[in-house]
């Protein structure tokens, strides 16, 4: 872990990294960050932690070696599981003393994210905070339970998800996206006040996503790409088996924004495939 304490008084951030040891696009965000900023210029604080899961990044690993998922044992305990015992560190050496949380993650199980934030827009401080991260797309939730998302929550800190690419590979785009909308936050914040460019994307809030699933086994062929616009029953994918002529079409629930794709070439029946985040008309444009 490092920690940078600034100069002058002001707010305290984290910023954590590999969660899931598979999910590799945070370490360098993190270890970027931390190369731009000079604690001398700063006002308050910054906790970074690119690795939490290092057991798993050894073994290229979503899972510790009990098969637990870490981001599903907060806040955890001390006397607990390995994965619980590690998020009540978390919690306690890091979560406690600050504000606001930067949580970067990527996409799992052969799926690949178009950059995106997912926070509570209802939120409003997070809301804010999450415009001027500036990622293609903002989608609303709530976490998950036992996630550190959910647990710092309810402890009252602001907290922002940060998902792009696909496990076990660098995605020279997403990470440049998330140092730039990292540093942004900490703009908004007031802990540095280092120049940043503006966004030259649009900024689209989504309080609505839907994953369109693989009806049959086979092979698949996706008939769109991440940050496609697609239409309500527009085809989204094909599944064929080996020998066969005919194909499933596969369709979308809802339009709007294509999110998150599978990557894989061999589905099963239910896999989710192709990710639509539906955009409300008034939120279509740069925010």
């Amino acid at each position: 872990m490092a920690v940078l304490h600034g100069a002058g008084a002001g707010r305290s951030a984290w910023i954590n990294a590999a969660l899931h040891g598979d999910e590799l696009n945070g370490l360098p965000i993190v270890r970027q960050i931390l190369d731009r900023l000079d604690p001398a210029t700063m006002s308050g604080t910054l906790f970074a932690v690119p690795v939490v899961n290092v057991i798993g990044l050894v073994q290229s690993s979503r899972y510790l070696p009990d098969r637990r998922d870490l981001n599903r044992a907060f806040p955890g305990s001390l006397r607990g599981s390995l994965a619980s015992q590690l998020a009540r560190i978390l919690m306690d050496q890091v979560v406690s003393r600050c504000e606001v949380g930067l949580d970067l993650h990527t996409g799992s199980d052969g799926r690949e994210n178009l950059p995106q934030v997912r926070c509570n827009l209802d939120d409003e401080e997070t809301r804010e905070l999450a415009r001027a991260f500036g990622t293609p797309v903002t989608l609303h939730g709530m976490a998950p339970r036992g996630s550190l998302r959910n647990a710092a929550t309810r402890l009252g800190k602001k907290v922002l998800n940060y998902e792009v690419g696909e496990a076990l590979r660098f995605d020279d785009r997403g990470i440049r996206l998330g140092v730039e909308g990292s540093l942004r936050v900490l703009q908004r914040l007031g802990i540095t006040d280092t120049p940043l460019p503006t966004p030259t994307h649009a900024t689209l809030e989504s309080r609505r996503s839907s994953w369109a699933r693989a009806r049959r086994s086979g092979f698949c062929r996706l008939d769109v790409e991440l940050g496609s616009r697609v239409q309500p029953q527009q085809v989204v994918a094909t599944i064929s088996g080996v020998l066969e002529r005919n194909v499933a079409q596969i369709r979308t629930r809802i339009g709007g924004i294509v999110i998150g794709v599978s990557r894989k070439a061999l589905v099963h029946r239910g896999d989710a495939l192709v990710h639509v985040a539906r955009i409300d008309q008034h939120d279509d444009g740069r925010s």
